[in-house]
């Protein structure tokens, strides 16, 4: 579930704590965490290692070490804290950082969907994604043009990470009602206006996500607020926030997906 904001929010939380560390080891907990490299070469090439600084590229956390890069997905269920050295191991961790200031980073994951990769490639990982909704070369001139590229349905394109990377289903049945495009239009079909509004809808919810520590409404995330600000998202049934018609749920591309069907029609 961590989307974009809720992995921005934890990386502003570590950034400051983790900044000039150095990883004395590791304990691995369960081996499939580590998808690069093996776990053996995991434990010997990462002991030493000083983080240099701590950053998001999409839904990845990524340390940036003195000659490698551990990017770390959460995917469904991981999480990231901090804890005391006294600290020991609970039945869903899966991998302990030990660091120099004898604290430990945790990684806490139930469902054991989240992944670890130890690499001195990034583009290994990362080079397939799409661009941020953050960098100033994403406008709405170069979304449009991506849109109008591709004949799919707007949601399970805008879910597609080498499309554009960070939205999940949240942020987009959000931004895909505030700019009133209805999740099932195809994106060939959708005109400037329209992706000038659903540009500036994805960096309106995102931001709006980061700025209230991303959304905690169930076991998984915790310390964000904004599931108190969402518009349509797990609202079925609810009364449409702009024109009081009662919110939809549809399965679109196994998601399911919230939507005002007044606000937003499909063409």
């Amino acid at each position: 579930m961590p989307e974009l904001p809720e992995v921005e929010t934890i990386a502003r939380g570590l950034r400051p704590e983790l900044i000039g560390r150095k990883l004395l080891g590791v304990q691995v907990l369960w081996q499939k965490t580590i998808f690069t490299p093996s776990p053996a070469d995991f434990v010997q090439r990462i002991s030493g290692q000083h983080i240099l600084d701590v950053g998001r590229r999409a839904k990845y956390l990524h340390l940036q070490l003195n000659a490698l890069s551990l990017f770390i997905h959460l995917r469904m269920s991981g999480d990231l804290a901090l804890q005391p050295a006294s600290y020991q191991p609970q039945k869903h961790d899966r991998l302990i950082l030990n660091l120099d200031d004898r604290r430990q980073l945790v990684f806490n994951d139930t469902r054991k969907f989240g992944r670890v990769w130890l690499t001195a490639h990034p583009e290994d990982v990362i080079g397939a994604l799409g661009p941020e909704p953050f960098d100033p070369a994403f406008t709405p001139l170069v979304l449009h043009a991506r849109l109008l590229e591709r004949h799919r349905q707007v949601k399970p394109l805008l879910l597609d990470q080498s499309f554009l990377a960070g939205l999940g289903n949240i942020y987009t049945d959000e931004a895909l009602h505030l700019s009133g495009v209805h999740p099932l239009r195809l994106s060939d079909t959708i005109l400037f206006e329209e992706a000038l509004r659903l540009h500036s809808a994805i960096l309106t919810v995102l931001l709006k996500g980061i700025e209230h520590n991303g959304a905690s409404f169930d076991w998984v995330y915790r310390g964000g607020n904004f599931q108190n600000y969402f518009r349509v998202y797990g609202r079925e049934g609810q009364l449409c926030p702009v024109c009081a018609t009662p919110i939809q749920r549809i399965v679109v591309g196994q998601r399911g997906t919230h939507f005002c069907p007044e606000c937003q029609v499909v063409i």
